[in-house]
């Protein structure tokens, strides 16, 4: 076994760290002032400042002396210097993106463990094709891409790094030395915040070009190996949308969004269609064939560049075309072609006319004050509504028999929220049903929170009956998770949503959320709740008959949720529901993990083979036992005890805003969302979003949200003499073992040398330190449990990469901090003479290498 794992890393040293060796030589042609000074200098400031931090300086230092061994240029000249190493770093990090992008599928064994092959070879090995064809009933992984701002590039430079790939997989030193010019001449950065409708525009374009071809194949395949396993009416694998209806906190989105957004997926998806008819129609030029090809490519034509001329299409309109086509060509032309044709309705059946599900979210907050001024302005709803109790507000809200004038309402946010129920009812007469129908609800902490939005939906004139909705509650943090279950066994006894709840499938939608799970308690709590809050509404729903299905708030790095996603999901006990695996992809998870149609396939294949294997196979009967689970409990309450501690100290948020770029998160332009809930209080955990407090320990390179309370938990079991059952937890839980592997990572990327100067500093010397010996302690005994050498050894390949991409970014993180620092001194002494606003320039602009390096994160 360890042969294949040292040639692997083997072809990675070659085919990308050589490769970025020789490629990089080429950047000397950039098109940049100064471009070939830049990257001598650039290679002796990088080991500049690991010599300085092997002396422990502090980044000024560091760049103090660089300045003065290798130049004698003035401020503006030096300042300069610095954005040109800006310029040169963020190309090389582009660079590396395309290089691992082009070695994937030399990298992963794309037929290896948990492949679709992988998993065809189990069943037929076991005799389970009834059991699969049994599963693939109802079974189904949604993939749901969301525009949090964990990506700094803009779209016209991920399309750079696309056809980068290609280039460098062809071994096109030519195109290859256009592409990096071109870099050379395209802005990185965003000079306006892009809107709602341009982050969901960016993200269609991986829906067109990477999900259409990779989800197609798979279910292809699978349907060619298991045609009696497929239902047509669930087609595996589903697209989710966040892009124009997520509301929550975001002022920027609004039903006129929302709707055009639903008409751009329509757009994309018809747009993939008619490529995909006119490929078909080159082959398919048989009699009784060519004409019907030709009427469907005409329709979809129109409706595509035809202004104001959307014709009725629909989903089966197409799928009826295609089944025609389809009987002639196997009946009078010896069925040729027919994987072309087969692959085609594959994808008509997956994408619809919807491409993705555009699901709405907004807070639980927004909705009584609406209601409130519903029932001031009419009769539908007692007048005093507000001041009755949950129970008396749910028994009014059943009681609506009409809709409600939206004139009664005039405030901008509820009047949108009535207008967003209207929207929702036009997406889905012009996309379908699956075009948009869940309604999710952030921070639902009582049956009240999900009762409410199904009253609106009543006053908004939808049906009892024809309610075609669901309404999905998120709880978040660890409070919220721990009451879950009462939530949902108060909402499942009222008749009157259980009957909905029949209507709809008798399946209750549940999102559950890591980011601000783990900000309110850390990793361990954040992580270990979630496993608890599922086993107990696995364990209520089945009382009561219903299908729980559960949708992961997940974000990038372990820190929100992140990490080996797939080994969460194979890690699930059988006391956990699994009839679906539903997860948002953020940020720099879609380039990175989906952002070719090879890293595509193989990571909805993992996460395919992951949820099937778990019910077709033995790794589900590993459930914890009791003892496991209380040694889980009494690691997470320790952790929670600890990053207590550390949460609550008078300092720490203050700390994060003064050593970070943390308050500069707001002017990257590379969100529409404000980085905080509350934009004009005063900055505190819970306002502040998890992306710029997660992305704010990450450019300092301390990473708490990741590891803090793992080591002081490790260490207290050891005291009380637990450690023989930590070692048994690791080698039987692959729970456990995923939970640490993230761990891992998410610690493989601190370097605490870039801020020990802190160390030394009055006010939040103690806080550093309490995260520095956290850090070492948590190292310590993860070591020791594991019994490896180094953090994620087990690992090489995403270790190396790790490696390398830190070593890229380490002089815009030096120049980051010394920049902070120079605006801080200049702050102090009150004045800056105009040179304030060029390091806060130059402390935006490192964010974006910075960032973008870590895209392994996920």
């Amino acid at each position: 076994m360890e042969a294949p794992v040292n040639n692997t890393l083997q072809l990675f040293k070659n085919l990308v760290g050589t490769k970025f060796q020789l490629y990089n030589s080429l950047f000397t042609a950039l098109p940049f002032h100064k471009v070939e000074k830049t990257g001598v200098f650039l290679s002796l400031f990088l080991i500049h400042c690991e010599e300085g931090y092997g002396k422990e300086k502090s980044p000024q230092e560091i760049l103090t002396s660089f300045f003065e061994q290798y130049t004698s240029a003035n401020e503006q000249q030096r300042i300069d210097m610095l954005f040109r190493f800006v310029q040169y770093a963020e190309r090389q990090v582009v660079l590396f993106d395309a290089l691992e992008d082009a070695a994937f599928r030399h990298i992963h064994d794309m037929n290896g463990t948990g492949s679709l092959s992988h998993l065809e070879s189990e069943v037929v090995a076991e005799q389970k094709q009834d059991e699969l064809a049994s599963k693939l009933q109802d079974f189904s992984v949604r993939l749901v891409l969301t525009a949090h701002p964990t990506q700094f590039y803009p779209g016209n430079v991920l399309s750079i790094i696309n056809d980068l790939s290609r280039a460098l997989i062809n071994d096109n030193t030519a195109q290859v030395d256009s592409y990096l010019k071109q870099l050379g001449k395209t802005p990185f950065f965003k000079k306006e915040k892009p809107t709602p409708y341009d982050e969901a525009i960016s993200l269609i374009w991986f829906l067109e070009n990477t999900f259409y071809t990779a989800a197609g194949k798979i279910v292809s395949r699978l349907k060619s190996h298991f045609p009696a396993a497929i239902n047509g009416n669930n087609p595996v694998i589903r697209m989710g949308f966040w892009p124009g209806g997520d509301r929550d906190g975001n002022p920027f989105v609004n039903a006129d969004i929302t709707l055009r957004v639903a008409d751009a997926l329509r757009g994309g998806i018809i747009k993939c269609y008619y490529l995909d008819v006119r490929r078909l129609k080159r082959r398919l030029t048989f009699k009784g064939i060519e004409n019907e090809l030709a009427t469907l490519e005409q329709q979809l034509y129109s409706n595509l560049f035809i202004p104001g001329h959307k014709t009725n299409l629909c989903r089966q309109d197409i799928l009826d075309t295609l089944y025609r086509v389809r009987i002639i060509l196997i009946e009078e032309n010896n069925a040729l072609f027919l994987n072309l044709l087969d692959d085609l309705i594959t994808r008509v059946e997956l994408f619809g006319l919807f491409f993705a599900t555009l699901d709405v979210r907004q807070d639980s907050s927004v909705h009584g004050p609406l209601l409130a001024k519903i029932a001031a302005g009419s009769d539908l709803l007692p007048k005093n509504y507000a001041d009755l109790s949950d129970d008396e507000k749910i028994s009014a809200l059943l009681k609506v028999k009409k809709a409600a004038d939206p004139a009664i309402v005039d405030e901008g946010l509820q009047q949108d929220t009535l207008a967003t129920i209207k929207a929702i009812k036009s997406i889905q007469e012009a996309n379908g049903e699956f075009g948009c129908h869940r309604y999710i609800i952030s921070h639902t902490t009582s049956a009240l929170d999900i009762m409410e939005v199904y009253g609106l939906f009543l006053l908004s004139g939808w049906k009892n009956s024809e309610l075609s909705v669901d309404i999905v509650p998120l709880f978040e943090t660890i409070d919220d998770l721990r009451h879950a279950g009462e939530v949902m066994r108060s909402l499942y006894s009222n008749e009157e949503y259980r009957a909905h709840l029949q209507q709809r499938y008798n399946k209750q939608t549940i999102m559950l959320g890591f980011s601000d799970g783990t900000k309110d308690g850390g990793y361990l709590m954040a992580n270990w709740c979630i496993y608890k809050a599922k086993e107990e509404l696995s364990a209520i729903s089945k009382e009561y008959g219903i299908n729980v299905v559960f949708f992961d708030g997940r974000g990038g790095p372990p820190a929100r949720g992140g990490g080996k996603t797939h080994q969460f999901y194979a890690s699930m006990g059988r006391n956990i529901a699994n009839k679906e695996i539903q997860l948002t992809i953020q940020g720099q998870t879609i380039s990175s993990n989906f952002g070719t149609v090879d890293s595509a396939q193989y990571n909805i294949e993992q996460l395919v083979h992951a949820g099937i294997a778990n019910e077709l196979f033995s790794s589900r009967e590993k459930t914890l036992t009791t003892e496991q689970e209380e040694v889980l409990q009494t690691l997470a309450d320790a952790g929670f005890e600890s990053f207590n501690q550390l949460k609550n100290h008078p300092d720490f948020l203050d700390y994060l805003n003064y050593a970070s770029p943390l308050r500069y998160y707001a002017e990257t332009n590379i969100g529409s969302r404000p980085s905080k809930r509350n934009g004009a209080g005063k900055l505190n955990l819970n306002d502040l979003r998890a992306v710029p407090y997660v992305g704010a320990w990450s450019q300092i390179k301390q990473n708490v949200p990741g590891f803090f309370g793992v080591g002081y938990g490790l260490e207290e079991m050891e005291k009380a003499g637990k450690w023989e059952q930590l070692q048994d937890l690791y080698k039987n839980s692959l729970f456990f073992r995923t939970l640490l592997d993230n761990c891992e990572m998410a610690m493989k990327k601190c370097y605490f040398p870039l801020t020990a100067a802190y160390k030394n500093h009055p006010q939040f010397g103690e806080v550093w330190t309490l995260i520095h010996d956290e850090f070492q302690r948590t190292r310590t005994y993860l070591l020791k449990l594991t019994g490896h050498s180094d953090l994620m050894s087990h690992y090489p390949i995403d270790q190396l990469s790790i490696q390398m991409r830190e070593r890229i970014v380490l002089p815009l993180l030096t120049i980051q901090q010394y920049a902070l620092t120079r605006i801080r001194e200049m702050n102090e002494a009150g004045n800056g003479d105009g040179l304030k606003e060029i390091f806060e320039k130059l402390v935006v602009r490192c964010s974006f290498g910075i960032i973008n390096a870590g895209r392994n994160s996920a």
